[in-house]
């Protein structure tokens, strides 16, 4: 019935939380050792405030926005996660329609356990892949080939995974590194060999991502692939800076949902300083912690060009299906729209920095 839909990610949350077994339901809402940086990606939002205008006639508000040139109902886009099929047996098939059905970019995952192909003919969408740099080049180089081919837009690639974090609910949990789809035919892996008392995800992380992973290979794919790449995982001024100058064409704050390094800072608190370092060169987007529509309306204030948003699709896809993804992106689209007319924003270009209060602004009031 529809009076019992979920009306935000939290419940959906708790609707997954009771659909999937333990070990699922932590590896998808875990973080790194401490989970510190975890609590903080969505904690930091809360301590933003709003700054409304009013008077200002808010019948008609426009979130539509552009990204790369590609047009888009609203800022809000899906975030690569991987193994979609933990959630729903029909994996990234059904995001890749509830993104579409909201005329907005999926990012396809390189952990999707769904095949490339499989989602590019799910139906018609503007989609990016991302992309890992494995130690046998050939077998990304080989991915990207394919993304390109079938008609994927843009490389997203992830750039703060040069070895897997400390997951230690995965490592309680066992957990196993599920299927990838896309890697069948490219590389193998013996089941039997002893994790090492981790998860056996950290050892298949250990065989494949490589610690050398430098510059240098944002390089290497700009000579392998055409399309526009987006660097995901920065957080400092100075890699903001490095690529910009390394030919990005834009940059994703994230701490890769605070899975890597624990302390690393919360995104939003990192969004402001990446954007006044790339200073409007590309655009910069930000991913973590994003579960109202007003915390994608303090991204924007702070400078992102669009927000990603991971768990609370994987949410609802968990708790229903494909219709509980497109529910959870519309409810974050509705938010987003409610928190613009209140805020006297009539489009995404009037959400200005002068419509929030960070805790920074708040101490230098006191100075």
């Amino acid at each position: 019935m529809e009076d019992d839909l979920p009306v935000n990610v939290r419940e959906y949350q708790e609707l997954a939380k009771k659909a999937l077994p333990k070990m699922h339901y932590d590896y998808i809402n875990g973080g790194a050792e401490d989970e510190y940086t975890l609590r903080e990606n969505v904690a930091a939002y809360g301590r933003i405030l709003l700054r409304p205008r009013v008077l200002i006639g808010v019948s008609k508000i426009d979130m539509s926005t552009t990204l790369l040139g590609y047009n888009i109902r609203s800022p809000i886009i899906v975030a690569p996660t991987g193994t979609h099929k933990l959630a729903n047996p029909e994996g990234e098939v059904a995001t890749a329609r509830a993104a579409a059905a909201c005329n907005t970019i999926m990012v396809l995952s390189f952990s999707s356990s769904c095949k490339i192909e499989e989602v590019a003919s799910s139906c018609d969408a503007i989609r990016f892949y991302q992309l890992y740099v494995y130690k046998r080049r050939d077998v990304s180089a080989t991915l990207v080939r394919r993304a390109e081919s079938l008609g994927f837009k843009a490389i997203v690639l992830t750039v703060d995974t040069p070895v897997l974090g400390r997951r230690e609910a995965d490592i309680r949990n066992k957990m196993t590194a599920p299927g990838l789809a896309n890697l069948e035919g490219l590389m193998s892996f013996d089941d039997d060999l002893d994790s090492g008392g981790g998860s056996k995800l950290e050892r298949f992380a250990r065989e494949t991502l490589d610690p050398s992973l430098s510059w240098k290979d944002v390089e290497w794919l700009k000579s392998i692939t055409s399309l526009p790449i987006l660097l995901k995982g920065i957080v400092t001024a100075e890699d903001a800076r490095k690529a910009v100058e390394a030919g990005a064409a834009g940059v994703i704050v994230s701490n890769h949902g605070a899975r890597q390094l624990d302390y690393a800072p919360p995104t939003i608190a990192a969004l402001e300083e990446v954007v006044k370092a790339v200073a409007g060169a590309v655009p910069v987007l930000v991913d973590g912690g994003v579960r109202r529509g007003t915390d994608v309306f303090k991204a924007l204030a702070l400078g992102a060009k669009a927000v990603m948003v991971g768990r609370p699709v994987f949410f609802g896809l968990a708790a229903r299906g494909e219709a509980g993804a497109k529910h959870v992106i519309e409810m974050l689209n509705k938010e987003l729209e409610l928190a613009m007319a209140l805020c006297g924003c009539r489009s995404v270009a009037e959400v200005t920095r002068r419509h929030v209060l960070t805790e920074g602004d708040r101490i230098r009031a006191l100075l």
